[in-house]
């Protein structure tokens, strides 16, 4: 899927800016993304927000958010963190349930449901995957 022109589908100006209903259009680490908005589009200092979908047993593959805290509201589906030093530890959610996400904590993501997981994905950074690391998942 190539890079959409972030810039041509943002409405306004004077302080609001808008982007009408799209469909998923960029890729990142096994997860789908409506466009959202971000430094680059909108111009934002301090926050970037957007729609993620994973399909059906699709995983993100473990990574580390780099200084930034990351909040998700799971709109559809049902998701697995596996997540801590060593991913040892796990959390499942489904539709209607937030998470927050800490900077620096190891996390991998699955979808465990029927469904594709639909989350709205809001960061606290504006430049969206730039600080992100992987982080290597122990072999058993």
């Amino acid at each position: 899927m190539p890079d959409p022109d972030l810039k041509a589908p943002v409405e306004g100006a004077d302080g609001i800016s808008v982007i009408r209903a799209s469909q998923n259009c960029r890729g990142w680490n096994g997860i789908q993304y409506k466009l959202g908005m971000c430094r680059e589009n909108v111009g934002s200092t301090k926050l970037s927000m957007n729609v993620a979908t994973i399909p059906v047993a699709g995983v993100a593959k473990a990574h580390i958010h780099v200084g930034f805290e990351l909040m998700l509201y799971i709109v559809q589906g049902k998701v697995r963190h596996e997540y801590g030093e060593g991913l040892t530890k796990a959390v499942d959610n489904a539709a209607g349930d937030f998470i927050y996400i800490e900077p620096g904590v190891p996390h991998e993501v699955f979808n465990i449901g029927d469904d594709e997981v639909v989350a709205v994905v809001a960061r606290s950074d504006a430049d969206e995957w730039a600080n992100i690391a992987p982080y290597e998942r122990p072999t058993k």
